[in-house]
């Protein structure tokens, strides 16, 4: 199969589900200097976890970290795409959301870790849960920050 075919075939593979792109890419070298100061870290971008199970980098290099791709800001921190996932779940769920005031952060926050999820391993099913890296927990806290700075972390299946 020659060059031209192998890439095209890449791009249209590629556009279908942008988290294989992360297979695709060469394993980091040894010359990647990880965060200093959190020697889990080799994106450089992730920050302290409460737990040792959420202490989970991207894996990837600073210049590929999961958290500074664009199709990470338009799956996991696009408002509107946000607002239509959470009514979806509510009407497939039958729920009736009773939203309290300043509650929008909190549930967009839970929104952008389902669509996390959903986009690098795809619909998991009840009772099957995987650790968001810290770099991209961290960025969805930042756009939608708890006023006291109170977040749940990861709570393993029991």
């Amino acid at each position: 199969m020659s060059e031209v075919r192998l890439r095209a075939l890449a791009t249209q593979v590629f556009s279908r589900n942008p988290g294989l792109v992360f297979d695709a890419l060469p394993p980091l070298d040894s010359t990647t200097p990880p965060n200093a100061a959190l020697p889990w870290c080799t994106c450089g971008n992730c920050r302290e976890m409460a737990t040792d199970a959420e202490r989970k980098c991207c894996g990837q290099g600073p210049d590929y970290c999961i958290s500074k791709l664009a199709h990470f800001d338009l799956y996991c921190l696009e408002d509107g795409y946000l607002h239509i996932h959470r009514d979806y779940r509510n009407d497939m769920l039958v729920v009736a959301e009773v939203i309290e005031p300043g509650d929008d952060n909190r549930q967009f926050r839970y929104a952008a870790y389902r669509q996390y999820i959903f986009w690098q391993h795809g619909s998991l099913g009840l009772g099957n849960r995987r650790v968001i890296p810290s770099c991209c927990i961290w960025k969805i806290r930042d756009k939608y920050p708890d006023p006291q700075g109170q977040y749940t972390g990861f709570v393993p299946t029991i």
